[in-house]
Protein backbone atom coordinates (compact mmCIF):
# COMPACT_ATOMS: atom_id res chain seq x y z
CA UNK A 1 0.00 0.00 0.00
CA UNK A 2 2.83 2.38 0.90
CA UNK A 3 4.53 1.73 -2.46
CA UNK A 4 1.24 2.32 -4.26
CA UNK A 5 0.76 5.73 -2.55
CA UNK A 6 4.32 6.74 -3.40
CA UNK A 7 3.73 5.78 -7.04
CA UNK A 8 0.52 7.84 -7.17
CA UNK A 9 2.21 10.82 -5.54
CA UNK A 10 5.07 10.59 -8.04
CA UNK A 11 2.63 10.41 -10.96
CA UNK A 12 0.74 13.43 -9.62
CA UNK A 13 3.93 15.49 -9.42
CA UNK A 14 4.76 14.57 -13.01
CA UNK A 15 1.31 15.66 -14.21
CA UNK A 16 1.44 19.09 -12.55
CA UNK A 17 3.04 21.86 -14.62
CA UNK A 18 6.50 22.88 -13.48
CA UNK A 19 5.36 26.39 -12.58
CA UNK A 20 2.68 25.03 -10.24
CA UNK A 21 5.23 23.28 -8.02
CA UNK A 22 8.18 25.66 -8.09
CA UNK A 23 8.20 29.04 -6.38
CA UNK A 24 10.43 32.01 -7.14
CA UNK A 25 13.85 31.74 -5.52
CA UNK A 26 15.58 34.49 -3.55
CA UNK A 27 17.40 35.86 -6.62
CA UNK A 28 14.09 36.20 -8.46
CA UNK A 29 12.52 37.90 -5.43
CA UNK A 30 15.44 40.34 -5.18
CA UNK A 31 15.12 41.14 -8.89
CA UNK A 32 11.39 41.73 -8.37
CA UNK A 33 12.04 44.07 -5.44
CA UNK A 34 14.53 46.03 -7.52
CA UNK A 35 12.06 46.29 -10.41
CA UNK A 36 9.22 47.37 -8.10
CA UNK A 37 11.36 50.06 -6.50
CA UNK A 38 12.30 51.35 -9.95
CA UNK A 39 8.70 51.30 -11.13
CA UNK A 40 7.40 53.02 -8.00
CA UNK A 41 9.92 55.80 -8.52
CA UNK A 42 10.26 58.85 -6.33
CA UNK A 43 7.79 61.31 -7.82
CA UNK A 44 4.20 61.80 -6.73
CA UNK A 45 3.01 60.85 -10.22
CA UNK A 46 4.89 57.53 -10.37
CA UNK A 47 3.88 56.61 -6.82
CA UNK A 48 0.24 57.35 -7.59
CA UNK A 49 0.40 55.28 -10.79
CA UNK A 50 2.17 52.46 -8.93
CA UNK A 51 -0.59 52.39 -6.29
CA UNK A 52 -3.27 52.35 -9.00
CA UNK A 53 -1.56 49.44 -10.77
CA UNK A 54 -0.56 47.23 -7.83
CA UNK A 55 -2.34 48.62 -4.72
CA UNK A 56 0.67 47.58 -2.59
CA UNK A 57 4.41 47.01 -2.81
CA UNK A 58 4.09 43.37 -1.72
CA UNK A 59 1.63 42.67 -4.52
CA UNK A 60 4.10 44.13 -7.02
CA UNK A 61 6.87 41.93 -5.64
CA UNK A 62 4.74 38.77 -5.78
CA UNK A 63 3.62 39.48 -9.33
CA UNK A 64 7.09 40.37 -10.62
CA UNK A 65 8.80 37.50 -8.80
CA UNK A 66 6.40 35.07 -10.46
CA UNK A 67 7.12 36.73 -13.81
CA UNK A 68 10.89 36.50 -13.21
CA UNK A 69 10.53 32.80 -12.42
CA UNK A 70 8.42 32.16 -15.53
CA UNK A 71 10.94 34.03 -17.70
CA UNK A 72 13.80 31.94 -16.30
CA UNK A 73 11.95 28.65 -16.85
CA UNK A 74 11.01 29.66 -20.41
CA UNK A 75 14.58 30.76 -21.15
CA UNK A 76 15.97 27.38 -20.06
CA UNK A 77 13.36 25.45 -22.07
CA UNK A 78 14.01 27.52 -25.21
CA UNK A 79 17.77 27.25 -24.75
CA UNK A 80 17.53 23.46 -24.40
CA UNK A 81 15.57 23.22 -27.66
CA UNK A 82 18.07 25.43 -29.47
CA UNK A 83 21.04 23.47 -28.17
CA UNK A 84 19.49 20.13 -29.11
CA UNK A 85 18.94 21.45 -32.63
CA UNK A 86 22.51 22.77 -32.83
CA UNK A 87 23.96 19.53 -31.46
CA UNK A 88 22.17 17.47 -34.12
CA UNK A 89 22.92 19.92 -36.97
CA UNK A 90 25.34 18.24 -39.42
CA UNK A 91 26.47 21.67 -40.67
CA UNK A 92 27.29 23.05 -37.21
CA UNK A 93 31.04 23.18 -37.85
CA UNK A 94 30.64 25.15 -41.08
CA UNK A 95 28.91 27.99 -39.25
CA UNK A 96 31.11 27.93 -36.12
CA UNK A 97 34.69 28.37 -37.38
CA UNK A 98 35.08 24.67 -38.17
CA UNK A 99 34.50 23.62 -34.57
CA UNK A 100 32.23 20.77 -33.55
CA UNK A 101 29.48 21.33 -31.01
CA UNK A 102 31.71 19.88 -28.25
CA UNK A 103 34.67 22.04 -29.28
CA UNK A 104 32.62 25.21 -29.54
CA UNK A 105 30.72 25.00 -26.25
CA UNK A 106 32.65 22.46 -24.17
CA UNK A 107 35.42 23.09 -21.75
CA UNK A 108 38.06 20.63 -20.68
CA UNK A 109 39.82 17.99 -22.70
CA UNK A 110 36.85 16.29 -24.33
CA UNK A 111 34.13 18.94 -24.08
CA UNK A 112 31.74 16.59 -22.31
CA UNK A 113 29.94 19.52 -20.71
CA UNK A 114 29.15 21.16 -24.08
CA UNK A 115 25.38 20.70 -23.91
CA UNK A 116 25.14 22.15 -20.39
CA UNK A 117 27.38 25.09 -21.30
CA UNK A 118 25.30 25.72 -24.42
CA UNK A 119 22.03 25.73 -22.47
CA UNK A 120 23.48 27.93 -19.74
CA UNK A 121 24.90 30.47 -22.21
CA UNK A 122 21.73 30.71 -24.28
CA UNK A 123 19.45 30.84 -21.24
CA UNK A 124 21.46 33.72 -19.77
CA UNK A 125 21.28 35.59 -23.09
CA UNK A 126 17.52 35.10 -23.33
CA UNK A 127 16.95 36.13 -19.71
CA UNK A 128 19.10 39.25 -20.22
CA UNK A 129 16.92 40.18 -23.22
CA UNK A 130 13.80 39.74 -21.06
CA UNK A 131 15.35 41.92 -18.34
CA UNK A 132 16.06 44.67 -20.90
CA UNK A 133 12.43 44.49 -22.04
CA UNK A 134 11.28 44.73 -18.40
CA UNK A 135 13.46 47.83 -17.90
CA UNK A 136 11.88 49.39 -20.99
CA UNK A 137 8.41 48.68 -19.58
CA UNK A 138 9.34 50.30 -16.26
CA UNK A 139 10.59 53.41 -18.04
CA UNK A 140 7.46 53.51 -20.20
CA UNK A 141 5.31 53.28 -17.06
CA UNK A 142 7.17 56.17 -15.44
CA UNK A 143 6.97 58.31 -18.59
CA UNK A 144 3.24 57.63 -18.87
CA UNK A 145 2.71 58.52 -15.20
CA UNK A 146 4.43 61.87 -15.70
CA UNK A 147 2.41 62.61 -18.82
CA UNK A 148 -0.89 61.67 -17.16
CA UNK A 149 -0.06 63.78 -14.11
CA UNK A 150 0.56 66.75 -16.40
CA UNK A 151 -2.75 66.13 -18.22
CA UNK A 152 -4.65 65.77 -14.96
CA UNK A 153 -3.39 69.14 -13.72
CA UNK A 154 -3.85 70.91 -17.10
CA UNK A 155 -6.57 73.55 -16.80
CA UNK A 156 -7.25 73.36 -20.54
CA UNK A 157 -7.72 69.58 -20.66
CA UNK A 158 -11.51 69.71 -21.15
CA UNK A 159 -11.24 72.17 -24.03
CA UNK A 160 -8.86 69.83 -25.88
CA UNK A 161 -10.91 66.68 -25.15
CA UNK A 162 -14.45 67.47 -26.26
CA UNK A 163 -15.46 69.19 -23.02
CA UNK A 164 -14.71 66.11 -20.90
CA UNK A 165 -12.72 66.37 -17.70
CA UNK A 166 -9.70 64.13 -17.15
CA UNK A 167 -11.84 61.75 -15.07
CA UNK A 168 -14.63 61.64 -17.65
CA UNK A 169 -12.22 61.11 -20.52
CA UNK A 170 -10.17 58.27 -18.99
CA UNK A 171 -12.37 56.85 -16.22
CA UNK A 172 -14.30 53.66 -16.87
CA UNK A 173 -15.91 52.72 -13.56
CA UNK A 174 -19.03 54.23 -11.99
CA UNK A 175 -17.22 56.99 -10.07
CA UNK A 176 -14.37 57.48 -12.59
CA UNK A 177 -11.78 56.99 -9.83
CA UNK A 178 -9.74 54.71 -12.08
CA UNK A 179 -9.03 57.54 -14.57
CA UNK A 180 -5.38 58.03 -13.62
CA UNK A 181 -4.60 54.31 -13.72
CA UNK A 182 -6.38 53.89 -17.07
CA UNK A 183 -4.49 56.87 -18.49
CA UNK A 184 -1.14 55.44 -17.37
CA UNK A 185 -1.83 51.91 -18.61
CA UNK A 186 -2.98 53.22 -22.00
CA UNK A 187 -0.06 55.59 -22.47
CA UNK A 188 2.59 53.16 -21.22
CA UNK A 189 1.77 50.88 -24.18
CA UNK A 190 2.72 53.65 -26.62
CA UNK A 191 6.12 54.17 -24.95
CA UNK A 192 7.27 50.54 -25.16
CA UNK A 193 9.50 49.82 -28.14
CA UNK A 194 9.26 46.46 -29.86
CA UNK A 195 11.76 43.97 -28.40
CA UNK A 196 14.96 44.32 -30.34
Amino acid sequence: MKTFLIAILGATVLVLPAGAVAKPDSAEKHAAIKQCKAERGKTKATRSAFKAKYHSFSRCVRQNAAEEHAEKVAAVKNAAKQCKAERSDPDFASTHDGKTFQEFYGTGKHGKNAYGKCVSTKAHEQKAAEDRADAQEVQAFKNAAQECAAERSDAGFAAAHGGKSFEEFYGTNHNKRNAFGKCVSGKSQTYVDPIS
